[in-house]
């Protein structure tokens, strides 16, 4: 694994701290597939911090299956403001799409992954990558920020359902209007434009409610782009994989769902149908 800096000039403040981790499959002779899908994995924290249980463990499981992963530590805390996040989410699509010969990747088979908080950010990079402010800010063609497709785990996504406020509270501010809100929900972002998206979540999330699943899928299914939503009946929020590996030691027997931890297949073969049409297997 390689980190690098995303951003070459400070484009708001902490920019420079901002990184993308590359899980990159070497070069062989022996694997002649050729250019391999991506995916870009942003993890969860309600804009406070990226949580590490929803990063490498993510990669690894997506890399195992033959992309080409990338995991954006995007910008978190006070300088999380509005549409900073965005402009690293924008950034990362389009440093893999720029660099997709270096790194094997199909450019027309980029995903994008978010937990949680990262679940926003994914589907706000979903929603709104052809704003007008995140070309001229990049100094880069919107289309290079446009997810192919993109996977919503547990995400918040709106303030028009009982939602993860502190999310909403770092991201647009504790003191703001209430206008500033209709910016970022999600379900009101959604047009023709937006890429096909997977959604789960669990009935019993008291963090992010399901409310918030529901109303994107609503919102996807109203403007007739394809979705798929899985609603499991049990588990907390932040499962990451549900298994072993992401169970914390603090709540190992809550966090170790065989039951739920069946997405993360599912997901798999959700992006092959809308990758390949279901008629390639990447392993």
């Amino acid at each position: 694994m390689e980190r690098i800096r995303l951003h070459n000039k400070e484009i708001y403040d902490g920019a420079s701290t901002v990184t993308l981790e590359l899980w990159v499959h070497p070069a062989s002779p022996e694997l002649t597939k050729g250019a391999r899908p991506a995916m870009l994995v942003l993890p969860g924290g309600g804009y406070e911090f990226c949580s590490d249980r929803e990063a490498d463990p993510i990669a690894s499981a997506y890399y195992a299956e033959g992309y080409n992963c990338f995991i954006l530590r995007y910008i978190c805390g006070d300088r999380a403001k509005v549409a900073n996040p965005l402009y690293d989410a924008a950034a990362a699509m389009a440093h893999i799409r720029l660099n997709a010969e270096k790194y094997n990747v199909d450019k027309d088979r980029v995903a994008v992954i978010g937990f949680s908080a990262g679940g926003h950010l994914a589907g706000f990079i979903a929603t709104s990558w052809h704003r007008q402010e995140l070309g001229e800010k990049l100094g880069l063609d919107n289309a290079l920020f446009k997810p192919n497709a993109c996977i919503l785990a547990y995400p918040v996504v709106t303030c028009n359902v009982p939602t993860h406020g502190g999310s909403f509270d770092h991201l647009l501010g504790f003191d703001r209007d209430e206008a500033l809100n209709h910016t970022a929900n999600l379900d009101e972002l959604v047009d023709e434009r937006t890429c096909p998206c997977f959604i789960w979540s669990t009935a019993c999330d008291d963090a992010v409610p399901v409310a918030n699943s529901l109303a994107f899928a609503r919102a996807l299914t109203d403007k007739k782009i394809s979705c798929e939503l899985h609603i499991f009946p049990m588990g907390f929020h932040g499962l990451s994989r549900a298994n072993a590996e992401t169970a914390p030691d603090w709540g190992s027997e809550q966090y170790n769902i065989p039951y739920v931890a069946r997405w993360m297949h599912w997901s798999h073969v959700w992006l092959e149908h809308i990758f390949y049409n279901g008629r390639y297997r990447l392993h």
